[in-house]
This record gives C-alpha cells, structure tokens and sequence, in this order.
C-alpha cells in the first residue's frame, strides 16, 4: 500500500449512513492538495491524518487516494490546530475563539485543553463556565472515537457514534458486545440490518435465537412503517425467513418465544376471504394493547349518558339558520342535528362541502347550551388553521394530552381525564392507532366526541386506518357532507379534487389564462425539475405575488429520484437561500433561513412529526442551531440535526392535515408505484388559493385511475362492530 500524511483541508462528501467521505488533504511537504476517498471516521477539517491506501483514476474525477486504513494523529502546526479546534469538534470553541486560544498558546494548545485546562481563563472571552463546558466536550470526544472506531471496526456508520454514545455513555461498547441488537430498539436512525451488520461481525450465528427474535421485531416494524396494526402469521413467517436467510424452523421456535416474552400477541380468526377457514394475526404487543383500547374506550363513551343537557332540536335549528345566515344542505342540516343527539359522531366529507360551516355551527349551539368544548387536530398546521376558522383555541392532540419526558408519558390518561362535555377533533384522517388509543383513554365517559375529517384522503402516516375503520364498522353515526357549495365551485381546486374522487381526469388552463389551477406538460424529470424551480423562485411570486419560500410548498410522491424531495430541496435550496452560514452534517447542509421539516416526534422539545419552521440562527461554538416554529423558538444540539430535513419540498403524506397558499406538484412516470388517486386528490387539496402542477398527462391520467387495494391488516372494524 502507498502512504500519505497530512491535514484535512475541507470536506466534499460525507454520508450519514455509509461513512463514506471524501475530502482534500493539504499532504506535509507538498504544494498541491489531493482528493482521498473512503470510510472515514467523522473526518473534520484540520485533522492531520496518516493514511495507508493506493491511488485509483476516476473517470470523471480524476486521480484519487482510496483510503483503506487511516490514523488521526494531533495536529502540529499552529494553523493546523486552529483549524482543529475551530472545527465544531469542541462545544465551547468556535472559530474566532480558536484563533484567540492559538494566538495565546500556540502549538501548545492542545496541551493545555488535555493537561492543565484551567489556563484556559488566560484567554479573552473564556470563563469558568466555558471551561467547564470545553473540558466535558474534550472527554466526551475521545469516548466517542473510541465507539466510533469500535462501530467502524464492525460495519456501522460512525454518523451513529455521538448518538451510541449519548444513550448508553461509556458502556457502549460493552452493551453493544452484548446485545447488539440493541441498537435497533434504543437508537433511532439504526436499523435491524445495521444491527445485524454488526451482530455477524461479532459472531452471532444465522439462526441464533436472539437473531430471529429480532427480526421477527424488525419486520413487525418495517410493516407498521408500512400501515398494518397486524399481520397473517404465514406471511409474516416468510417475510421474516427471506428477510434473515433461515430455515421455517427457526422462525416458528422464535415466534413461539416472542409470545413467551409478551413481545407479540397472535390472535386466530375466522379469514374474511376464505369462508370457514381460520388464520391467525400477529400483533406487536404494544399494537394490539392500543387497538382493543381503541373498542373497549369507544365503547366505554358510546355506552354512557351525555355531560350536554338536551337541545330542542326544532328550536336550535331554526335560531341557527340566523345566527350564520347560510342555508344549510340536508347532509349539514343533518350533521348539526346529530351533533345535539349522538354521543359520537363522524363527520366527513371532501373541499367545499362546508366542514368548516359545520364546525362553527355546532359551536354555536352547544356554546349556547354551556358544554364546555375542546377543539384539537392531529397537527401544528392543522390545529392553527382549525384556530383561524372557527375563532376557537385548538390545539395538537399531543398538546392536548399533555406530554411529560418526567413521566415518560401522557399527563392526560383515564386517571386524569380532559376537563370537557365536547371533544371536536378535526383531520381526523391522519390519527393513527396509537394516537387514537391515548387520546380515547383521556376523553372523560360522559363527553361527546366529534371527528371531522376526509375519509378518501390518505390514511395515516402511522399503523391504522382508525376513521375509515370506524366508519366501516357502524358502531357510531357517520354523516357524508355530498353538496358542493355554490362559492366552492368557482374554485378549479374543490372541482378538479371532486373530479379526482371520481376517477375523472382534472380540468386543467394553459398558461395565459386566468385560473387556480394548471397543468404544464413536460415529459422529462430534468425538465419538470427545471419548471418546478423557475416557477417557484420566479414565475408564481412575479405573477402572483407569494412569498417563494413562506407561501409556495412543493409536494412530491417520492423522497428519491430527480424530482424526489431530496433533490428538489438541494436545488431550491441553492436557489432560495444562497448563503454560506451553514451547518454540514453528512450529507444535508442547513442554513439560517431554511424551511425545515421535524420528522419524528420530540415530546421533550414540544415538537412533532410533520412541524415545518424556519432556523434562526446557527452558533458553531455552542454547536446548536435555533429554528422558529409557530412563533417559538427550538433549540437543537449538532447532534440532533437528524430529527430535521430541509422543507422547500415535502412529501404528500407529510403535508396531510396542512394547507398552503400554493402548491406546486410534480408528476412524472418514474413515480408509478406511487401514483395513485388517493395521494393526487391529498396533493390537490392542500392547495388553498393555487394548484399547479407540472409533469405528463399520462402519469396524472394514471394515478386518477388508479385504486389501489391497499390493505392495511388492522382488526379494528371487527372489534368496534361487536360494540
């Protein structure tokens, strides 16, 4: 092998989950910087490294060092050090304050931060505060590299170290030794195949018991991921045979012992599809508990009296027609009646059939009769715009219930229920079992409960299909909102998202004309790219007059490919905020002025799965970056960055249960697997004042007529039509 040494003078590349980098080293004694390529463990500028390897010639490239081996050796000269230090490696140290600390120390710097770091008060700026801070960033550095080498020695991702390192401390490895399927189950962003990478690295055998286990765990996950509460078991065993490469054996002893262990639940039923056949379904334990505490809460409510004293029905109706001044359709006439008399009620229905209308409605008599009301919805966006209709507080369900990292759980519960004698729950659609299970623990017997929602949008991001299956069921009253009013049918929006529902293709204006609504053909994903930049940097806010990033939101299928929300954030990005103070973390790079996406829930920081912000601020020295969400200011460390994605573009099932002033969407063959009518008619109906879509008539003609059985294996239906 050849040898190399030198200083890292920046980063190119670096992925999250391959580790792979590729940087430019400054090599010692030569002019010329050169290109190294490989596995690096979280390589930062201003390392000097000693790198063992050979070079390759890149087609497109050029010659590049292809690292094989690598030491991380402390830098020596005083540039070097500075740039080390200035790296964001050290919380504490900054750029402008490296520079303060080399410029009193000199090459003794480092030195001094290991060996005698109280002298570090001798430095403008610093106080004990910061030393103490300096000091516990130094250690924990070298406890990370050391897990950092440990996981790269076995496979993983060294993007994963920090994270390893913060959950388990200075056992980690010890516990990954053990237990490496750990990882998996304690540390989001790992996955089983990682985990695994790192097992059959350490030893385990390919049918090994806590192997199969766990996988049997994985693939129950991947499926919930996918919408299924449960799961046939003959399906499951060959999922889980292909998955792990092992023998029917092995999956029936694991699954055998994950009953055992109370980590699954396996009901037998009579199957729907086969008359007089039995199968059985397999449930994570956690999923079956939520979904027969979904049955026995509903129950539970449907089967006691109303908090809400009796309404004259005849009277309310007849003083609310003047109260709103609105003749109401006979499907509204009949949701407000059944909103006095049923205990719960379901209420759906598409654009422009007056949900909203509804909501105010029933607001105004119970109001009238005293119930105290609580609104909420399943989102930040939803919640706000629910908020803005009605001129009623509503709030997150999450809020609502009340999280507490303290208590690891809800504070609202069925020993704490919610304080009300109506629950309103709007975007109903998007409540997934989990949710539905907490929220129904907190509703008090007694109250009466609403949910308002589009049955034919897509369902939950989460396991389920709560609102369809309870409508499916008749365990409660559902009211379909049919009439498409007179105002929303000037709107090319509520008629072209009606025209979707029904498997006809939209009504779509050229370019010149006046309407709220396009099409622009183009055939190729780089071309719809193109257009879909222009229109949104220059076009719509030159004609229309929408902020670029505050008021257009580009809604896309897929998160991979040309005119997949990664790429389409990378190059929006470049265009919309061409500005150089960032944070780089592998392959994403955040700037202050971002719109950003949180992807997970973080109930610590009050912030939730769908929540789009904007960073404030970016501060390399305290390693942290503030982002503004709903006038509330977030702080995230450096190493929680990847609960963000950037949000210029999102996908459609992220954007359920949000509305925006314009939305631009692509359309384009390559999504075929994803293109069907539910998640066009979802895309086109978050658009408020402006729709525009760009891509080819085939691939919308063919997501309009396609209905894709998607079935989600949930048991819920059957449970709630025995209530």
């Amino acid at each position: 092998m050849d040898h190399l040494k030198g200083q890292i003078e920046r980063i190119t590349y670096s992925s999250d989950q391959s580790g792979f980098a590729v940087c430019k080293l400054k090599v010692e004694n030569k002019k010329k910087s050169v290109t190294i390529v490989g596995n690096m463990v979280n390589p930062l500028p201003g390392e000097t490294v000693a790198l063992q390897g050979e070079w390759i010639t890149h087609k497109k490239f050029g010659d590049q060092f292809q690292v094989r081996h690598y030491q991380i050796l402390e830098p020596a000269t005083r540039a070097g050090i500075e740039k080390y230090l200035g790296s964001g490696l050290i919380k504490g140290i900054g750029p402008v304050m490296a520079g303060r600390i080399v410029k009193q120390f000199g090459a003794r710097s480092l030195d001094i931060i290991e060996k005698d770091i109280e002298r570090l008060s001798e430095v403008d700026g610093i106080g004990t505060k910061r030393i103490r801070m300096i000091q516990l960033s130094w250690n924990e550095q070298k406890e990370v590299r050391s897990v950092m080498l440990f996981l790269q020695s076995h496979g993983v991702s060294t993007a994963f170290a920090g994270k390893i390192f913060k959950v388990y401390g200075q056992d980690a490895v010890r516990i990954v030794k053990d237990d490496p399927y750990r990882l998996a189950r304690d540390i989001a962003g790992v996955g089983f195949l990682t985990a695994d990478a790192v097992a059959r690295n350490l030893g385990v055998k390919q049918e090994a018991p806590q192997r199969v286990l766990a996988g049997i765990d994985y693939t129950l996950l991947q499926l919930a991921d996918e919408g299924h509460v449960c799961y046939p078991a003959h399906k499951l065993a060959q999922a889980v045979e292909k998955t792990l490469g092992v023998g029917p054996e092995a999956v029936q002893s694991a699954l055998r012992q994950a009953v055992s262990d109370n980590r699954i639940v396996i009901e037998t039923i009579r199957d729907p599809l086969m008359e007089g056949v039995r199968s059985s379904r397999v449930f994570l334990k956690k999923l079956h508990v939520c979904e027969i505490g979904v049955a026995s809460n509903l129950s539970r409510i449907l089967n006691a009296p109303k908090s809400v004293r009796k309404i004259d029905i005849t009277k309310a109706m007849a003083w609310i027609r003047e109260q709103i001044q609105i003749t109401l359709a006979d499907s509204q006439s009949r949701a407000v009646e059944k909103s006095m008399t049923e205990k719960v009620l379901v209420i759906t229905g598409g654009p422009g059939t007056g949900k909203t209308t509804i909501i105010n409605a029933i607001l105004k008599i119970l109001k009238a009769a005293g119930a105290k009301i609580l609104l909420a919805a399943p989102t930040g966006r939803a919640a706000k715009r629910m908020s803005e209709a009605t001129r009623n507080r509503a709030t997150t369900i999450h809020r609502l219930l009340d999280y507490s990292m303290k208590e690891g759980g809800f504070k609202k519960n069925n020993h704490t229920p919610l304080k009300c004698d109506v629950l309103i729950i709007d975007e109903a659609s998007m409540i997934d079992t989990v949710l539905m299970y907490h929220l129904l623990k907190a509703v008090p017997s007694q109250c009466t409960l609403i949910f308002v929602g589009d049955v034919n949008q897509l369902p939950s991001v989460g396991p389920g299909n709560v609102l369809g299956d309870l409508i499916e069921s008749n365990a409660c009253c559902v009211v379909t909102l049919d009439t498409i009013f007179r105002q929303a049918r000037k709107s090319l929006i509520v008629v072209n998202a009606h025209k979707i529902n029904q498997g006809q293709f939209p009504i779509v204006a050229n370019e010149s004309g006046k309407s709220n609504f396009y099409f622009i053909q183009k055939d190729e994903p780089e071309e719809v790219l193109s257009v879909i930049i222009d229109m949104v940097q220059n076009r719509i806010p030159g004609r229309f007059d929408y902020d670029p990033v505050a008021d257009i939101q580009v809604l896309t299928p897929m998160h991979r490919g040309v005119v997949g929300a990664g790429n389409l954030n990378r190059e929006l990005q470049k265009r919309l905020n061409p500005q150089e103070k960032s944070v780089v973390r592998g392959s994403r790079e955040f700037r202050v002025a971002d719109k950003v996406m949180q992807i997970r829930n973080n109930y610590d920081k009050h912030t939730y799965n769908g929540d789009i912000g904007r960073i404030i601020d970016i501060d390399h020295a305290d390693q942290t970056m503030g982002v503004e969400f709903y006038r509330r200011r977030v702080v995230y460390d450096f190493s929680e960055l990847d609960e963000l994605v950037l949000a210029y573009a999102v996908s459609v099932h992220k954007a359920q249960g949000s509305e925006y002033p314009v939305v631009v969407i692509p359309v384009v063959t390559q999504h075929y697997i994803l293109l069907q009518r539910n998640l066009i008619y979802t895309a086109v109906t978050r658009g408020r004042r402006l729709v525009v879509m760009v891509g080819a008539k085939k691939a919308l003609a063919m997501a309009v007529r396609t209905v894709k059985s998607s079935i989600r294996y949930t048991r819920l239906a059957h449970r709630l039509s025995l209530l």
